[in-house]
C-alpha cells in the first residue's frame, strides 16, 4: 500500500483554494478539508469551495465536519470529495453511517475517531483508554470498519507514539493525524502496515521539504509516491553541449508551451523536487522555472522519445510559460493552410461552445441559438428532451449514420443548456475524469 501525506485545510480559510493548489503540487498526496458547521448559507459556501478546489487539484480530497444528514454526504461527493469522513464522536454521524454506507458505498466513506473524545456510548468513548471503555471503543471501530473503507485517528495534540494501540483494532487502513515533530516520527508511523497516510505536526507547514523527505523515505523502503525515473541521465543521448532538449506541454490541454534544455543537475533536481528545472544556456546556470516569476511548472510526467535524446514533459503550468507574458511561447504564426477545420474533438467542442457563448453575449438577428436563449430555459429543456428522444428512435435504425446526426443535434442543444447554466466543457471533463 502506497502511503499518502495529507495536508489539512479549513474550508473557512479564504485562502484555502490557493493553499490546496500549493500543497497538491509540492509533494502532499491528498487533502483533508475540514468544515465547521454553521448556517446553511455557510455550508453552501463551503461546498462551493470544495468544488473550486476539486477543479484546481488532482489529488484525493477527504472532507469532514459538515455532515448532519445523508444529503450532506452526497453534496461532498458531488463537489469532488473522494471520501466523506464521518466523525464517530458525533452521535448524528454515528447514526447516519449505516444509511450512507448503503446508499453511497463503503469505499466513499471514512470514519474519524478522535483521541480526546470522552463520554458514554460507543461513539463517545476514548479508544486509547484501558478497561471497559477501550473494549467498547474497539467494538465501535470494528463495527464501523464494516461500513467504511478507512479510519482517521487522532487530532492535533495526539502523540504519534499512541498510534499502534488503535492499529490492533482497526481492520481497515488508518490515516494518522498527530503532532509529528520530526521526519523520524513520520517515518515510524509510515512503517506501520495499516497506516494509509499521515497528517499534522510538521506536515502542516508549507515550507516542509516534503519532496526531499519522500525521496529519502522511498530509498529507505517506505512506499511513498515519488518521481521514479526509468532512465538515469547517463543513459540519455546528449547534444554537443551535454544537454537534452525538453518539450513542455500543458497536462490538461496538451498545448505545447516551450522548449528548454536539461543537464544532469537540472534533470535530477526536477525528479527530486517535482518542479521543472532547466539549464539556462544564456546564464550558464541552473534554472528553476518560476523561482523569479512565480510561474512554476509542476511535473506530471516525463517521457522520452525513441532515441532517448528528447524529453516530453507534461506539466501543470502556473501563470504564463513565456517570458513575454504569453501562456505559450508558440504564439507567432508563421504559416497556415486556409480553409482547414480542426478535427480535434476537444477543440471542436470548445469552438462550438465559444460560438454559442458569443451568440448569448452578442445576439445576432435570425440566429437559432438566440431564438433558444430568448425563449428561455423551458424551451431549451424541451429541445434537449426532444433530441434525446430522436437518438433513441435513431438507434432502432440499422444505419448508424442516423445516430451520428441525432447525437450532433443533441450535443448542440446540450451546449446551449450548458451556456445558459454556466457549465463549461472543462467542468464536464473534470467530472468524467473523477469517475
Amino acid at each position: 500500500m502506497e502511503k499518502k501525506l495529507f495536508a489539512v485545510l479549513s474550508l473557512a480559510d479564504e485562502e484555502a483554494e490557493e493553499k490546496a493548489f500549493y500543497f497538491a503540487n509540492n509533494g502532499w498526496d491528498a487533502l483533508l478539508l475540514l468544515e465547521e458547521w454553521g448556517t446553511d448559507e455557510e455550508h453552501d459556501r463551503h461546498i462551493g469551495r470544495i468544488r473550486a478546489i476539486a477543479r484546481r487539484v488532482d489529488v484525493p480530497l477527504y472532507v469532514s465536519g459538515g455532515i448532519r444528514r445523508a444529503e450532506d454526504v452526497k453534496k461532498y461527493l458531488y463537489a469532488g470529495a473522494e471520501k466523506a469522513v464521518l466523525d464517530m464522536g458525533d452521535p448524528v454521524n454515528e447514526e447516519l453511517l449505516p444509511e450512507v454506507s448503503s446508499r453511497f458505498g463503503r469505499e466513499k466513506l471514512a470514519v474519524w475517531y478522535r483521541q480526546e473524545t470522552q463520554g458514554t456510548g460507543a461513539a463517545g468513548e476514548e479508544i486509547q483508554e484501558a478497561g471497559e471503555n477501550r473494549k467498547s471503543g474497539r467494538e465501535s471501530l470494528r463495527e464501523a470498519a464494516k461500513l467504511a473503507s478507512e479510519a482517521v485517528w487522532g487530532a492535533q495534540g495526539a502523540e504519534p507514539a499512541a498510534l499502534p494501540a488503535i492499529l490492533e483494532d482497526a481492520g481497515i487502513p488508518v490515516l494518522a493525524l498527530a503532532d509529528f515533530a520530526s521526519p523520524e516520527d513520520c517515518a515510524r508511523a509510515l512503517r506501520e502496515e495499516q497506516v494509509s497516510g499521515i497528517a499534522g505536526g510538521m506536515l502542516t507547514d508549507a515550507a516542509c521539504p516534503v519532496q526531499e523527505l519522500k525521496q529519502a523515505w522511498q530509498e529507505a523502503g517506505i512506499p511513498v509516491s515519488v518521481l521514479r525515473p526509468a532512465f538515469s541521465f547517463s543513459q540519455l543521448k546528449k547534444n554537443s553541449d551535454g544537454m537534452v532538449p525538453v518539450i513542455v506541454q500543458d497536462d490538461r490541454t496538451l498545448e505545447v508551451l516551450m522548449l528548454a534544455y536539461m543537464d544532469e543537475e537540472a534533470y535530477n533536481h526536477t525528479l527530486r523536487t517535482g518542479r521543472m528545472t532547466y539549464h539556462s544556456r544564456s546564464r550558464d546556470e541552473l534554472w528553476v522555472k518560476g523561482d523569479t516569476s512565480g510561474h512554476y511548472q509542476y511535473v506530471r510526467s516525463l517521457t522520452l522519445d525513441c532515441d532517448l535524446d528528447t524529453i516530453l514533459a507534461r506539466v501543470i503550468q502556473v501563470g504564463a510559460a513565456c517570458h513575454t507574458g504569453s501562456y505559450s511561447c508558440f504564439f507567432q504564426e508563421c504559416a497556415r493552410k486556409e480553409g482547414i477545420k480542426s478535427r480535434n474533438p476537444h477543440q471542436v467542442f470548445e469552438d462550438v461552445y465559444r460560438v454559442i457563448l458569443d451568440r448569448k453575449a452578442h445576439p445576432k438577428e435570425g440566429s437559432y441559438t438566440n431564438y433558444l436563449f430568448d425563449k428561455g430555459i423551458d424551451k431549451i429543456l424541451k429541445k434537449v428532451g426532444e433530441e434525446a428522444s430522436e437518438i433513441i428512435i435513431a438507434a432502432k435504425n440499422p444505419d448508424p449514420e442516423e445516430i451520428k446526426y441525432e447525437m450532433a443535434d443533441f450535443l448542440y442543444h446540450a451546449m446551449v443548456l450548458m451556456a445558459e447554466k454556466g457549465v463549461t466543457w472543462e467542468d464536464i471533463t473534470e467530472e468524467l475524469a473523477k469517475r
